[in-house]
């Protein structure tokens, strides 16, 4: 086979696969976390405002108060409502740590959800949607 038939070739069968594409999961974006269960604001505010951001291809990242890290989830289905379920790996001060959580909305723009430590604390959260 030549290189211009392996191209050619090539070319359609890209011009025939589906292509991809990240699907908004409702919970994408930045959420700006004002409560929380555990601790204060003077805390979960210490460094910077307490956030959580989901991209579309369903991960992200967290900072509230000396923890920080890295998320990757999933939606779910719990009856009616729907979840972005996610484990996170992270640090909290200069201690790696990790753990689950959960968010679902309980308005457009307001989240309801809960970071869990392996091995630790709970704490549940709620947010609101930055205003871009």
């Amino acid at each position: 086979m030549t290189k211009k038939y392996l191209k050619k070739a090539n070319r359609q069968a890209t011009k025939r696969r589906p292509q991809k594409v990240k699907a908004k999961t409702g919970f994408d974006g930045l959420w700006h976390i004002y409560e929380m269960e555990m601790w204060g604001k003077d805390y979960f505010n210490m460094e910077v405002q307490a956030y959580i951001e989901i991209n579309k291809n369903k991960m992200g990242e967290f900072q509230f108060g000396l923890v920080s890290g890295d998320i990757h989830g999933r939606i779910s289905k719990r009856g009616n409502e729907k979840f972005f379920e996610f484990t996170w790996e992270g640090t909290e001060e200069l201690d790696e740590t990790s753990g689950c959580g959960w968010l679902k909305k309980i308005e457009d723009d307001k989240i309801e959800g809960e970071f869990r430590f392996h091995g630790s604390d709970d704490s549940k959260f709620f947010a609101k949607r930055a205003i871009k």
